[in-house]
């Protein structure tokens, strides 16, 4: 998905509007711009990707108040991330349950159970978030969620390589980005 964005983002790049040429015609710099763009756009989404599915967010969040991150950011943060799946896994067992009793074989019965579907997972939602407030207020919340964050391990030869790689990508990068003589 994201690769597509990139994809539509640089194909806008290859034709202009207006002009000698007329209306609508191909972008003089066109196909270098859109291949640089389309270069430059499909790394940060890889690698925002390769983060995102490497990196655990119950590691990750609460690392950020070390970071700087205001600690009450962080904890709604991580409440909502943990309260997410929950209410997604309501709206799952909802909907089964919906279609075990043939709530969508016609369209009104659909819709019918699409309301309910809506008005179930708010309501269960509400009183999941009121039992929280209230086992937190029963352990004596101050205002910080304490979780326990696992000492993370640094692999030298992990690090060496990755190091030695972007090195080698940065200059690849300067070697290729130099003007042709």
């Amino acid at each position: 998905m994201p690769l597509g964005f990139c994809v539509t983002g640089a194909v806008t790049l290859l034709v202009q509007v207006g002009g000698p040429e007329g209306f609508v015609s191909l972008a003089d710099d066109g196909p270098l711009r859109a291949g640089e763009l389309l270069l430059r756009t499909s790394a940060a989404s890889l690698g925002v990707l390769l983060f995102a599915f490497t990196t655990p967010m119950s590691d990750l969040l609460p690392r950020l108040v070390r970071a700087g991150i205001p600690a009450p950011v962080v904890d709604v943060a991580l409440v909502t991330y943990r309260m997410s799946f929950l209410l997604l896994d309501s709206v799952r067992r909802i909907r089964d349950a919906q279609a075990a009793r043939l709530g969508h074989t016609t369209r009104a019965a659909a819709w019918r159970s699409l309301g309910g579907l809506g008005a179930t997972a708010f309501v269960r939602a509400f009183d999941r978030a009121a039992r929280l407030q209230a086992g937190l207020a029963g352990r004596g919340y101050d205002g910080t969620l304490r979780v326990l964050v696992p000492e993370a391990r640094v692999s030298v030869r992990f690090t060496a390589a990755s190091c030695a790689l972007l090195a080698a990508l940065a200059v690849l990068t300067f070697v290729l980005e130099r003007p042709p003589t």
